[in-house]
């Protein structure tokens, strides 16, 4: 099995049924696309990487019209992540955790396509391989991730006492995380909430999206945005918001931004790439203008109440000074 697929890696699909395909066994469907042997088909679905309407359903499943069928392959088991001497920003540190600011470009841990020179193995060399073990030897010590184009302010446990006590407050939602963000187009408002589930894209496999289909899978997700300032460029108007996180989801704020009709400026995943400024001031962005600046949270051990606060990038002030000349940034880290 093992063999089969790494042979048919980059043969994974998603397909809505037809007409044509209407009272169809789902396994019979996708084993005569020739994508994988009917033993292999039965597998993924038994596993649940093989999904109709995002959910893991029975080999002998028929079809309806406008079903969603997709192979999300299962990707090969990671090896241990290594040390690697590579530069630190850390802000604090003690026998427990750390705190460090992760520049844009930089992978949180190893994973397909991203094998080293993430912040774990950075971490692994700074903190000489005494990391938190819960996360599994991919990813030692990482209790909350942000994108790789995406700079800011993380926790690191260093033990599994801490590690576990981060986590409960993370669940709990007594880590208090805010982001600042540059968003395409004005807001009519001066705060709000976006209240919208988030789940896997239904056909594009590298996204998220707001998911209101009770019968697909999708996570309650929560941001609060205000603010901070107006501006206009190139003819195209943009707002600067301070974000805070009630939930935490992949690509959370970029697809609420987006969902709502403003998505991060150079997001171009989500609608926020190629736009005028961006190709007059490319050698500034890099990826979406999203940074985690602050982060509150209560020491696992000794109880007392931590605050961080991290200033903007350089690039980014920079933009912010092109796109809201008079605007006063007081709030700002």
């Amino acid at each position: 099995m093992r063999d089969e697929m790494l042979e048919i890696t980059e043969a994974a699909f998603c397909r809505v049924a037809e007409d044509r395909d209407a009272g169809q066994r789902l396994d019979r469907f996708v084993a005569d696309t020739g994508v994988l042997s009917r033993s292999a088909v039965e597998k993924m679905i038994e596993s649940g990487n093989l999904t109709v309407n995002g959910q893991k359903t029975a080999k002998n499943y028929r079809l309806r019209v406008g079903d969603t069928v997709e192979l999300e392959l299962p990707e090969p088991e990671p090896s241990e992540a290594i040390p690697q001497n590579i530069p630190l920003d850390i802000l604090y540190e003690d026998d427990d955790l750390l705190v460090v600011n992760k520049p844009c470009g930089m992978v949180v841990h190893p994973a397909a396509g991203n094998p080293d020179g993430t912040l774990v193995n950075a971490l692994l060399y700074h903190c000489q391989g005494s990391l938190s073990g819960i996360g599994g030897v991919i990813r030692p010590g990482i209790v909350h991730r942000i994108d790789k184009d995406t700079s800011g302010l993380l926790v690191v446990a260093k033990n599994d006492e801490a590690h576990l006590g981060l986590a409960a407050q993370l669940k709990g939602h007594r880590i208090n995380r805010i982001y600042y963000a540059i968003a395409i187009g004005n807001f009519r408002e001066d705060e709000g909430t976006v209240d919208a589930p988030i789940g896997r894209h239904p056909v594009d496999r590298k996204r998220m999206a707001v998911i209101r289909n009770a019968e697909l899978r999708a996570r309650e997700a929560v941001t609060h945005w205000r603010v901070l300032a107006r501006g206009e460029a190139a003819g195209q108007s943009f707002t600067l918001l301070r974000c805070e996180l009630e939930t935490g989801r992949t690509h959370q704020i970029r697809v609420h931004m987006a969902a709502i009709g403003h998505p991060l400026l150079g997001d171009a995943l989500y609608g926020g790439g190629n736009t005028r400024f961006e190709a007059t001031h490319k050698a500034l962005i890099e990826g979406q203008t999203l940074h985690a600046a602050e982060l509150h949270f209560t020491h696992p051990r000794t109880g007392k109440e931590m605050h961080f606060i991290c200033p903007m990038p350089k690039n980014y002030a920079q933009i912010q000074k092109i796109l809201f000349p008079d605007e006063g940034h007081s709030e700002q880290p």
